[in-house]
């Protein structure tokens, strides 16, 4: 067996040494820093390739290794065919929820060709070629630039109430360039969790990033997608709020957020490692713990870098970074709604109401804690205090159609102050109506008739109607219609002391006296 191959450039030198220098094998082995058994053995591999110092100056430091070392592949290996490793690939990736394995790929394979590779050979050569696959980019990190987001399982809390351990997450946010990172507690990764653990960070940071980089997650990507990802709603307006974008990881792609993947593995060591014996019983308690573990690791410094995380952040990313605006993001879910046929939307069991001419049209609804404002194509068409009041309207005047407006108007003071505009009789005419129902609202519509009733007659004679319906106690709209059609209105009718006091008040009694 030969010795040790030398590297490339030290093979040409010391075919360089020996033809154009003339030195000696020792004097050669002294300056190559190599031995002298070596350098005799590749002085004679070029003599029996035929390769002097003319040629060799001539090709490459390859085409020199494989004249001095020729690869003899042995007859039995070169007439085996080779395994299809990309076949094996696609097979492995595309059937893993039936658990195939390699042994299986190679039975099939020896199937087809019996004098192929054994089975050890055959997974040595998959492994090779695959290994060739794995390749990654070095990321470079501008200052201020990026926030890296993603989540762990976290320490437990005990409920009071019932003793239970309630599992909580661990919210990890790292700054790229520095490595400055924080971390907190949440119950879940729901959306109101995401957006407030994003809000608390950049408190804590006191400055905003230029890009966010989450994963998919459904809090933060609608709809996971390798060209065109889709923002939730809420996250993309808390982004828009701080003057930032957001820029997903691709999916299974953790290479991608390899910082907050570092991030999330020194948080588990430093934070819930420390806390392991702890027991919390509420999470503000847990998130002070952590609070006071992370103000260790970002004081601590780092062996690669010499400085700490907090004077990294200080240099690199807090300048570079955008500052925070004057208010907070306030929370907001955004929903679809679909108008209905009475021009009101109904969200979380409570109706409200929108502009008339967007009649089944499919809205966008933003909700805060105490408002709800309603949105077509992006323009802002309604706006109420939220109500948790379920089955009840909230309706604006100015969303009703004019007919609607006017009947919503009307009231039985309304009523009232409308018939006193005709005369005194007309309105004690009215009022009497309304009283005569068990709700008001039961007798407008014969109140809106007798005032329509100037439209066709004077409103002198509506008067005289109204008088007379009240001696008579016919106090309907019925029979003011039939006292103005026949001309009773007109007529002078003597006192009728004299039938009240033998006849008894009654709708349905007249007297003769109402038919001369």
């Amino acid at each position: 067996m030969p010795n040790k191959r030398l590297p490339m450039r030290k093979i040409k030198e010391v075919l360089r040494l020996r033809y154009v220098c003339g030195l000696s094998e020792r004097e050669i082995a002294r300056s190559c820093n190599v031995t002298r058994s070596t350098v005799g053995n590749y002085l004679r591999r070029a003599t029996v390739a035929g390769l002097d110092w003319a040629g060799a100056a001539e090709i490459t430091e390859t085409e020199i290794q494989a004249r001095l070392f020729p690869v003899i592949v042995p007859a039995s290996a070169a007439a085996r065919p080779p395994p299809d490793c990309e076949y094996i690939y696609n097979q492995l990736r595309g059937y893993k929820n039936v658990n195939l394995t390699l042994i299986q790929l190679w039975l099939e394979y020896k199937e087809k060709h019996s004098d192929g590779y054994q089975y050890t050979q055959f997974c040595e050569y998959y492994r090779r070629w695959r290994g060739k696959l794995d390749f990654c980019m070095r990321q470079e990190h501008r200052a201020g630039e990026k926030l890296f987001i993603d989540y762990s399982s976290g320490h437990s809390v005990v409920d009071l109430a019932t003793g239970e351990l309630l599992p909580t997450q661990l919210f990890v946010a790292v700054w790229g360039a520095s490595n400055h990172t924080y971390a907190e507690a949440t119950l879940s990764q729901t959306l109101p969790n995401w957006i407030g653990s994003h809000v608390r960070a950049f408190e804590f940071f006191g400055c905003v990033p230029r890009m966010l980089v989450p994963d998919n997650l459904k809090s933060g990507v609608s709809k996971a997608c390798f060209y065109e990802p889709e923002i939730n709603p809420t996250y993309a307006e808390m982004a828009e709020h701080y003057g930032c974008a957001v820029l997903p990881a691709r999916p299974r792609s953790p290479r991608d957020k390899a910082k907050v993947e570092g991030g999330v593995l020194v948080a588990q060591r430093w934070i819930l490692a420390v806390l392991r014996e702890r027991t919390f019983y509420s999470l503000s308690e847990l998130n002070s713990a952590i609070r006071e573990c992370l103000e260790r690791i970002n004081a601590r410094t780092m062996r690669r870098m010499g400085k700490s995380r907090n004077e990294l952040f200080e240099a690199l990313d807090r300048p570079s970074a955008l500052p925070l605006p004057p208010k907070a993001y306030e929370y907001a879910e955004w929903r679809k709604a679909r108008v209905n046929i009475d021009y009101h939307i109904e969200v979380d069991g409570h109706f409200y109401s929108v502009p008339f001419q967007l009649l089944r049209e499919r809205l966008d609804v933003r909700l805060t804690v105490s408002t709800i404002e309603v949105l077509h194509k992006g323009e802002r068409v309604a706006a109420h205090a939220r109500s948790c009041v379920r089955g009840q309207p909230s309706t604006l005047r100015d969303h009703m159609p004019p007919s609607h407006r006017q009947y919503a108007e009307w009231s039985p003071s309304r009523f009232i102050q409308w018939a006193g505009k005709t005369g005194a009789a007309t309105a004690q005419l009215v009022e009497k109506i309304l009283l005569s129902r068990t709700y008001p609202e039961q007798s407008y519509r014969a109140c809106m008739g007798i005032m329509r009733l100037t439209r066709q007659y004077e409103p002198s004679r509506v008067e005289a109607a109204a008088r007379r319906a009240l001696e008579y106690n016919t106090c309907t709209y019925r029979s003011v219609c039939s006292i103005l059609a026949s001309g009773l209105d007109s007529r002078s009718e003597p006192k009728l002391e004299r039938r009240h006091a033998t006849l008894p008040l009654h709708d349905n009694i007249r007297g003769p006296e109402f038919y001369n």
